[in-house]
């Protein structure tokens, strides 16, 4: 996946660093010294990410006012560089996702970076797709060339119905021309899933840039025909097991309504009923922004707050909740509570830990 950072830093020892970091996770990174120039490509150009270098002053301030306001970055991810004593809570609250502290040192901007990407990934996979039928060659090594048909469009990606299966190890190189343009699209790509129908999800990997200017414009010509609940990568079902060991327990807690996404994860835990400091052994699963389930044999009942403790090698996590639901022997199911953004932020780091990094099933507590 081509992710692609703007970094906005006057400080050429930090952007040299971040440049290097983000090389090595395989994204590719634009830097710029200039805040106006800054804004001046997030008009021209799409980005995953943008890393501000804030410096508390009017210019700042007014970039993440516009970067907001771009139509093109209203979902980019913003990374704010922050002094270490300086609060972060004032820039979560002019719409950072994440905070990196001056100076930056290689280890703690690596962990960072590799959480951002985790979200980064996730807000790609919501790009909206504009449905299309059109016909493009595909090739990669090893094979001639072949012909398939393009069933959807977005920035970062697509889907095409062919005849034959596509190699998922390789880069496979595809040629198409979108309805109501003259000029030929070349790029190449990775398969990110296949289906039973002869579907094929890609994840364009290298995009020159006129051929990326050519999507760009027709994207925005035909963003009205946007796909809404188009089929996307084949989804796991549930185990069964998992289904009978939970008698009567909810798919959908807490945010999982809005569409947040869930992780299904085995994340030793501690539990403490509000206002004690007894910690109970627990295990949390199918984890999302705005809930879980916490696997326990006697889950706490009889009230409606509780806190719970999770520890990784990166981070350690507190959250306060309350109990949806009840199920002796087997667990409850958990609403998450924030007081401000930095609760809701850390609750962020730790999915896009999920989503990014090795997994994090069955931790020491």
């Amino acid at each position: 996946m081509d992710l692609r950072v703007l970094v906005v830093c006057p400080d050429q020892d930090s952007a040299n660093l971040l440049s290097l970091v983000l090389g090595e996770m395989g994204m590719t990174t634009e830097h710029t010294p200039s805040i106006a120039r800054g804004l001046e490509r997030l008009n021209e150009e799409q980005f995953d990410a943008v890393i501000l270098d804030y410096r508390a002053d009017q210019s700042s301030e007014e970039f993440l006012a516009k970067l907001r306001h771009t139509p093109k970055s209203r979902n980019t991810l913003l990374i704010a560089i922050v002094d270490g004593e300086f609060s972060a809570r004032p820039v979560f609250g002019l719409g950072a996702n994440f905070v990196l502290y001056r100076p930056l040192s290689p280890e703690r901007t690596r962990l960072s970076l590799r959480a951002a990407r985790g979200l980064m990934r996730r807000e790609r996979r919501r790009t909206p797709r504009i449905p299309v039928n059109s016909p493009v060659s595909v090739a990669y090594p090893g094979a001639e060339e072949g012909r398939a048909t393009l069933v959807d469009l977005s920035d970062g990606g697509t889907a095409v119905r062919s005849g034959s299966t596509l190699p998922p190890a390789c880069k496979v190189y595809f040629q198409f021309a979108l309805p109501g343009q003259e000029q030929a699209v070349r790029l190449s790509g990775e398969v990110a899933w296949q289906d039973a129908s002869g579907r094929t999800g890609i994840r364009f990997v290298d995009v020159p840039q006129a051929s990326r200017r050519l999507m760009h414009a027709w994207l925005l010509q035909n963003s009205f025909r946007q796909t809404r609940n188009q089929p996307g990568p084949p989804v796991a079902p549930v185990p069964r097991a998992d289904r009978e060991t939970k008698p009567g327990k909810s798919t959908d807690l807490g945010g999982n309504r809005r569409g947040e996404r869930r992780f299904p994860c085995k994340l030793g835990a501690e539990v403490y009923r509000l206002g004690s400091n007894v910690p109970n052994r627990c295990t949390l699963s199918d984890i999302s922004e705005g809930g879980c389930y916490v696997e326990m044999p006697s889950p706490l009942t009889g009230l409606t707050g509780l806190e719970i403790v999770v520890r990784t090698p990166e981070m350690k996590l507190k959250i306060r909740g309350k109990v949806l639901a009840v199920h002796p022997g087997f667990g409850m199911g958990v609403s998450f509570i924030f007081d401000d953004a930095t609760e809701r932020e850390e609750m962020l780091r730790l999915l896009a830990l999920l989503a990014a990094g090795p997994s994090l099933d069955e931790l020491p507590r």
